[in-house]
């Protein structure tokens, strides 16, 4: 495990999985291509949660089950104690360090809050200004150290695919564009690294980030846009750990409620069936 005092040694986690991002055989442009073969487990968001974290990590058992890939997403901006430290700058190295113990079954996406750190776009949680909150937790944990290791998670951050695709028909990212976004919504910016255009409000990227309030009737247009039969994002929480919405899943994993789904890649689903996979953290030992 990587102490937290290690400023130098959380940096070049974070850099070397930034690397590997970037390089992952399975990426093309923005987009995840995953092949019809082992098992990917999907989480939602994650927020800090480290117990959980380390309940994923026992599940997916990478050491000795090399076909198991597992996606996070939104590790970032805990819900501290009244007057605490935000300390999810802990867990993104802990990610970062699975990442460069198994590069090819870790595998992250971009959310709307990795992205708005990285930006430097302040977001108000409880009342909280985020990204500030954010920065004055890493200082707490680093010290001295503190500007070396935001320099490496915002390079981390700057690496993050936007989606992901399997074989089976499932599409896999933080959120979907909402109804009224989807007239703009252009997915060919998936095939390339997204623009500035693309990441900022208006854009598609920001839009696939951002987007609520979704209805049966818009996951059927997005379907015909992305090529897609199901879709499995975070964003939207679940205090009960998860909700199905039409041909869409919304897990939650940063809560005791908190969930993820294992998913069979070499077959297909009924939105029914992918549900009944959902498992929660807290029945895993």
């Amino acid at each position: 495990m990587v102490e937290l005092t290690d400023a130098k040694a959380a940096s070049e986690y974070l850099r070397r999985a930034a690397q590997l991002i970037r390089e992952d055989p399975i990426r093309r442009g923005a987009l995840l291509n995953f092949p019809a073969a082992g098992q990917l487990v999907m989480t939602g968001d994650l927020h800090g949660n480290a117990p959980n974290f380390e309940k994923l990590q026992r599940f997916c058992c990478l050491w000795r089950c090399p076909g198991r890939r597992v996606i996070l997403h939104e590790l970032i901006h805990e819900d501290p104690e009244f007057g605490g430290y935000d300390l999810s700058i802990d867990l993104l190295v802990r990610a970062a360090a699975w990442k460069c113990e198994y590069p090819d079954n870790v595998y992250f996406l971009q959310s709307n809050h990795e992205l708005s750190q990285l930006r430097r776009q302040e977001i108000t949680k409880g009342g909280r200004p985020v990204v500030q909150d954010f920065e004055r937790g890493a200082r707490y944990c680093f010290g001295r150290g503190a500007d070396l290791v935001l320099e490496a998670a915002d390079e981390y951050m700057r690496s993050l695919p936007l989606a992901a695709r399997a074989a089976n028909g499932i599409f896999l990212s933080h959120s979907l564009p909402d109804p009224y976004s989807i007239s703009t919504f252009d997915p060919s910016f998936l095939l390339r690294e997204p623009t500035e255009q693309d990441l900022e409000p208006g854009g598609s990227a920001y839009a696939l980030l951002w987007g609520r309030f979704h209805t049966p009737e818009s996951l059927d247009l997005l379907a015909e846009m992305l090529g897609a039969d199901l879709f499995v994002v975070g964003h939207t929480p679940q205090d009960e750990g998860y909700a199905v919405i039409g041909r869409m899943i919304i897990l939650a994993s940063d809560h005791q409620h908190g969930t993820f789904l294992p998913i069979d890649l070499h077959r297909r689903y009924t939105i029914e069936q992918l549900e009944s996979n959902i498992r929660k953290f807290a029945s895993v030992e």
